[in-house]
């Protein structure tokens, strides 16, 4: 491999507000009396608020969101959309999803990578913050390892900013370019 390009995560273990937000989920759906330990029949609603407030407090970043709804009403419109939604995932999948991440640790063994990394993330990021300062740490043990931090602006959306191309293309283009 030459080249590897991590975006949006941090190489630490899981901890702090990411998983405190999934720990609220996994909660949420093994607290609710209809789901009776996975035998549930209609889907969750609880399961379906969980996931929407989970996405609000870890995706869409602090000004994508103040452009979403800048006002109260505007708020709770794009609010009531989301959460009038058919709930499009299973409890159980959920479940499985974020027990899946409690033990999450991608900071063993930086040191024996031999590819070139580029790591990008964005700077309105909830999941993976910059203040913590987690990722510069953790790529200093990788030899041929680089951080790039996708500016904020009212257009980014945290944690989903990178899912638009747009936003990290630069980036990576510059990291091919200068492959041998």
């Amino acid at each position: 491999m030459d080249l590897a390009v991590p975006m949006a995560c941090m190489p630490t273990p899981m901890s702090g507000r990411n998983w405190m937000m999934r720990r609220l989920v996994i909660d949420t759906i093994r607290n609710d009396p209809l789901w009776k330990l996975g035998d549930y029949t209609p889907p969750l609603a609880s399961t379906h608020a969980a996931l929407t407030f989970y996405a609000v407090a870890t995706s869409g970043g602090t000004l994508g969101l103040q452009r979403l709804g800048g006002t109260r009403e505007a708020a709770d419109a794009w609010l009531n959309h989301r959460l009038g939604m058919a709930p499009s995932v299973d409890a159980n999948d959920a479940l499985y999803q974020y027990e899946a991440s409690s033990d999450y640790d991608a900071s063993t063994g930086l040191e024996r990578i031999r590819a070139r990394v580029l790591a990008i993330n964005n700077q309105d990021d909830e999941r993976n913050p910059p203040e913590l300062g987690f990722l510069e740490q953790a790529m200093q043990r990788v030899k041929r390892g680089r951080v790039v931090w996708v500016p904020r602006d009212d257009q980014t959306q945290g944690h989903a900013t990178l899912g638009s191309a747009r936003f990290f293309a630069p980036y990576l283009a510059q990291e091919l370019a200068d492959l041998p």
